[in-house]
């Protein structure tokens, strides 16, 4: 039986054992930083490839690239040069970081998890029947095909719906016959949406953020610690705990307004 040594290594592959040797020596600081952040380049071609085999399933690509660059991110931080080949423990982390965003984030409406295996199964299995015959197959055939009873395929077909909500922008029609946006059938705003619009816009960056960063975030703005906590939880300076957040905040900042900018 072939081991994981005897796969066939991709061009995306590279033989980087020595430096996570050296990463794993190095203590915290400037220099392991540099080397840590290299690692993650040389490394993100992988990552864009297991995000590519995931297209074509409702999102976004670059979202997928971007959660693929986080699981990327967590394998170097855990990572240990003893446990073996890079990509064998890589690629679990990644694929687990895309699968749970389509587990917690794909979704508009929550539904149980048994509900989402039946949407899967039902859409499968509705794909497979329409290649083969003539008109949209019945309740009855479509639990035949995948093994659920009635009522569970009831359940996934209405799940279906779920997995993508109408969007505010949508064209409805009036009572006139005029084409209109949902938004502006809406009768009063929100209280706090302007909030959940700016929320929605910092999450791809808050997502790709490498896992240190993304921590001190959390620490500093959710458990509402002091950069001097943060910096002796972290074993590293007040200063550096000072810059970091700094530089992160303008990064996600730049990013949002530049996603704004583009859907303007």
């Amino acid at each position: 039986m072939p081991t994981a040594t005897a796969r066939r290594n991709h061009d995306d592959a590279p033989d980087t054992q020595a430096a996570f040797a050296c990463l794993n020596s190095l203590e915290a600081g400037p220099e392991r930083d540099a080397l840590r952040d290299d690692l993650v380049e040389r490394w993100l071609p992988m990552s864009k490839r297991l995000a590519g085999k995931y297209r074509n399933r409702g999102a976004d690509t670059e979202d997928l690239c971007q959660v693929a660059a986080m699981g990327l991110v967590k394998a170097v931080d855990r990572y240990e040069a003893a446990r073996g080949a890079f990509a064998a423990y890589a690629i679990p982390t990644i694929n687990g970081e895309i699968k749970r965003h389509f587990r917690d984030a794909m979704w508009s409406v929550h539904v149980p998890r048994r509900v989402q295996e039946a949407r899967n199964k039902v859409r499968v299995a509705r794909s497979e029947l329409l290649a083969r015959q003539a008109g949209e197959p019945s309740i009855g055939e479509l639990a035949a095909q995948c093994g659920l009873g009635e009522d569970e395929v009831r359940d996934g077909l209405e799940a279906i719906e779920s997995f993508r909500s109408l969007s505010l922008e949508a064209e409805t029609v009036s009572g006139q016959g005029e084409g209109v946006s949902l938004a502006d059938r809406l009768r009063t705003t929100e209280p706090g949406f302007d909030l959940a619009v700016d929320r929605e816009a910092v999450k791809p960056a808050l997502r790709a953020l490498p896992e240190r960063e993304s921590k001190i975030l959390f620490m500093r703005f959710f458990e509402d610690k002091t950069q001097n906590q943060i910096a002796a939880e972290l074993g590293i300076s007040q200063i550096h705990v000072s810059r970091l957040i700094t530089r992160t905040c303008d990064r996600v900042r730049r990013q949002a307004l530049t996603a704004y900018a583009d859907a303007a």
